[in-house]
């Protein structure tokens, strides 16, 4: 060794010291630290082409990969190639070396195995499809142990497969698979879709990340000799419970006249869309109306639907803020309540979706939730004109009647009276108070229950307005009457003494009608809340499926 080189020792000591500029920068693999010692060691195995036979890891990620050409045969040692998160529609199987165990394309284009099964490696045992575009059951036939005699692992999550029952058939062939996932998939939406799977296949370890245990197997033993059971359709709860933070309606009501008239009535209902699908009437399921009967459901008109924004709303105009919506999606209504500081709706909606695929996608894109307010106005019925002529002409002959027949007109009175009380509605007026996106993704994974509690924000309520001022009121001949007591100072004092006790009396009357917004000036402002919840039914129900009541507390325990 010439003087002027260090040697082997020296230079493995600079590698491994993390001082050093020849040091592997941090999260570097242990592959990457053996092919530097090598290149210290023996420089000729890594020179020209010779490195392709030592390495046997290849990890391309987000690198905009479409194909795998030929070129990756050179690796002859390769075990493991992944390739994630690129755009890979098709790959060649004949183009993969033979040596490789663990073939890994998530996130990528893959929409057909064909070219993939027509040479696949004999050794592999991990292949890894997970979000790319299977669609079932043509894929069905390519995942069966005459392709992949050896594999152990396999992820076809959230992708298109809908055919539970053929895919199931073709996966039992596959004797060494231990480790499946097919959450996100529109089959992993149907309510026996664990238990199926968990019974179909014995040798099974791990289903979608989640370890299967003897009591679980022992749970859903024999249910994949009972197929009548796997009905292609899912089953979804919708609930609602609580709303909080509306302002009191009562606090904006003016009169418009003495009479009392009109009389404002409101009423408050809280929204969500849902993909088109069978709704359960009241009693046709006992597990929805055990709780509490599933109220009526109706839609909205176009003008007061809720707007799919994905931001809060306040206060706005719902036509001038609409969006064209998806044809697939329903908006429904819970019953309208009276106000209340804690309006109680117990509302309880089951769901029953047959196009998983839809279903699949409503949950990806999110359902929007939206409090509507409903204001109508009602006034008396107004009398006949020919009723109102005949009473004028017996007007006078009536009061000279009046000693004679007094209870008789005075019980005609009443009459009148409890016709006139008769009230007409006008159409109701809608305004949507408050307009929130809830994400549904978790439904798509392991999670069957979403619990959320909608904040809208503090409504900012307007003022009534104020009461015009005595000098308001005046015409002008008692201005000019006030003006020519001005001149006269006893007149003026007397004056101002009648009107300080005018408005001492005024300000005790107002003060006692405003005791509660003299109290609640300290208080905080309660913004408007919901509580939303939204659950995929599963059979055979697990123990703890929270109800309605528990519902509180979940969202609660969140805050």
């Amino acid at each position: 060794m010439p003087p002027s080189e260090e040697s082997p020792e020296a230079l493995i000591e600079l590698l491994k010291d993390q001082h050093s500029p020849w040091a592997l920068p941090p999260g570097c693999s242990p592959q990457d630290q053996h092919l530097r010692e090598m290149a210290v060691l023996e420089p000729k195995l890594i020179r020209g082409s010779n490195v392709f036979r030592v390495l046997k890891s290849l990890r391309i990620v987000d690198k905009g990969v479409e194909e795998v050409d030929e070129g990756l045969l050179q690796l002859e040692q390769l075990e493991e190639l992944i390739l994630s998160a690129n755009h890979i529609s098709r790959i060649t199987s004949a183009n993969l070396p033979r040596t490789l165990k663990v073939l890994e394309l998530c996130c990528n284009a893959v929409a057909d195995l064909q070219d993939l099964c027509a040479q696949p490696p004999p050794e592999l045992q991990h292949l890894g499809l997970g979000y790319n575009r299977l669609c079932g059951p043509s894929q069905d036939k390519f995942l069966t142990a005459a392709f992949w005699p050896n594999l152990v692992s396999l992820d076809l999550s959230f992708n298109n497969l809908t055919d539970l029952l053929g895919l199931v058939s073709q996966l039992s062939s596959l004797e060494k698979l231990r480790i499946l996932v097919l959450k996100g998939n529109p089959l992993a939406l149907i309510p026996t879709y664990r238990g199926f799977l968990v019974d179909s296949l014995p040798k099974l370890s791990v289903l979608d990340d989640i370890h299967i245990g003897f009591d679980e197997r022992h749970q859903f033993l024999g249910l994949a000799r009972q197929p009548e059971l796997m009905r292609s359709e899912a089953r979804v709860v919708v609930s609602v419970g609580d709303m909080k933070g509306v302002p009191d309606p009562s606090t904006l009501q003016q009169l418009a006249d003495d009479s009392g008239f009109p009389v404002i009535t409101y009423s408050y209902c809280v929204t969500y869309e849902f993909v088109e699908g069978e709704e359960l009437d009241n009693g046709s399921s006992t597990e929805v109306t055990k709780i509490h009967q599933s109220p009526e459901v109706a839609t909205l008109d176009a003008d007061s639907s809720a707007q799919d924004t994905g931001e809060t709303k306040s206060q706005q105009d719902p036509a001038a803020t609409e969006e064209p919506k998806a044809s697939s999606a329903k908006v429904f209504v819970t019953p309208g309540k009276p106000w209340e500081d804690t309006i109680d709706y117990s509302y309880r909606k089951e769901h029953i979706v047959k196009d998983l695929m839809r279903l699949k996608s409503y949950l990806a894109a999110g359902t929007i939730v939206s409090v509507v307010e409903e204001k109508v106005l009602s006034w008396p019925v107004e009398a006949d004109p020919e009723e109102n002529t005949d009473t004028n002409k017996k007007a006078g002959r009536g009061q000279q009647m009046d000693g004679a027949k007094g209870p008789a007109r005075k019980d005609k009175q009443k009459k009148k009276k409890e016709k006139s009380c008769e009230l007409r509605s006008d159409p109701p007026i809608r305004r949507t108070l408050g307009t929130r996106k809830v994400t549904l993704e978790a439904l798509l994974a392991t999670e069957d229950l979403v619990t959320t509690l909608c904040d809208f924000g503090i409504l900012i309520t307007e003022q009534p307005p104020q009461p015009p001022s005595v000098e308001e009121k005046l015409s002008p001949q008692d201005k000019k009457k006030s003006k020519d007591k001005s001149k006269n100072p006893k007149a003026e004092s007397k004056s101002q003494a009648k009107r300080k006790a005018s408005t001492s009396a005024k300000g005790k009357i107002k003060k006692k009608g405003s005791s509660v917004l003299v109290e609640g000036q300290g208080l905080q402002p309660v913004p408007l809340t919901v509580q939303f919840q939204m659950q995929l039914l599963r059979w055979p129900p697990a123990a703890g499926t929270q109800s309605q009541e528990s519902m509180a507390t979940a969202v609660g325990s969140t805050q």
